[in-house]
């Protein structure tokens, strides 16, 4: 199994310093967030983050940091975060091509940054607003994502639309319905399904392992988020990972692992290093 951190409870580290870290807690991969490579952001300077920001020089430093560590830039996430004026459900068609054209830049940033995928949570971004209905949400964002498909192709980005449980967003919350709405795009191999451990457990009706081999049984994915319910990473909680890594050996996952915390609490370095000591510990053997 390949594991990633992700990166933006390192935000006030160098991104030097975050690669460094994670080769030596043994990572394999960093998923970043775009905001984590916007200088004005992380300076406090903006309160909003832009792609546009995320200089050739920055890039060349993600790139180089990558190479001396030898952690690989698994792939992007939170990726409509901390953006103003963007929004995937809109009935704004001027909004809905803004958020496809900034969709598209992420793409090829990731490429570029050598990362296979964008997971696509946003659930601010995503959500069904009072004042229109399920059917033009749905409509707007199958328009929406269809604008990004051809660079998602060139580049070779996979698009992760991220089941989130119904305390989070009122659209794709859970798995099935997150399929469905592939399908509807005309399932194209640039576009799959993500999964969360938090997430299944506030909202799918199976349990997580059973979730994982009916969705992921159904359609790879790129890559899978672990985390406990209680926010922390795994193995600061009392969900039992062993099941979930041997469900996920058994449906063939091949992807990316990545650990993400939500709860600093335990100290970032603490949840770096023991959560990935944790997940090889109750891993199948066959995927240490």
């Amino acid at each position: 199994m390949k594991y990633a951190l992700c990166n933006e409870m390192f935000l006030r580290w160098s991104l030097e310093n975050q690669f460094d870290a994670f080769a030596a807690w043994g990572y394999d991969g960093a998923e970043l967030a775009p905001f984590s490579l916007d200088p004005a952001f992380v300076s406090g300077d903006s309160k909003t983050t832009d792609v546009a920001r995320v200089s050739a020089a920055i890039r060349r430093r993600v790139q180089a940091a990558s190479t001396a560590s030898g952690v690989a830039v698994s792939g992007l996430h939170w990726v409509l975060a901390n953006t103003s004026g963007l929004r995937l459900t809109t009935l704004d068609r001027a909004v809905r091509r803004r958020t496809a054209d900034y969709l598209i830049a992420l793409a090829e940033l990731c490429a570029e940054l050598g990362g296979s995928y964008l997971v696509f949570g946003s659930p601010a971004q995503r959500s069904i607003l009072p004042e229109f209905t399920r059917a033009d949400a749905e409509e707007s964002a199958l328009e929406t994502i269809s604008l990004v498909l051809e660079t998602l192709e060139k580049t070779g980005v996979v698009l992760a639309l991220e089941a989130l449980a119904p305390t989070e967003t009122n659209f794709w919350t859970t798995a099935d319905e997150t399929l469905a709405f592939i399908d509807k795009l005309g399932a194209p191999e640039t576009v799959s399904l993500h999964l969360d451990c938090k997430a299944m457990a506030g909202g799918e009706s199976a349990s997580i392992p059973e979730t994982i081999r009916a969705a992921l049984g159904r359609r790879a994915a790129p890559t899978f988020h672990a985390n406990d319910p209680n926010l922390r990473g795994p193995g600061f909680g009392s969900l039992d990972f062993a099941p979930i890594l041997q469900a996920l050996t058994d449906v063939g996952f091949d992807g990316w692992i990545g650990v993400e915390p939500f709860d600093y609490s335990p100290g970032v370095v603490a949840l770096g290093r023991e959560s990935l000591r944790y997940l090889k510990s109750v891993a199948p053997s066959v995927a240490r």
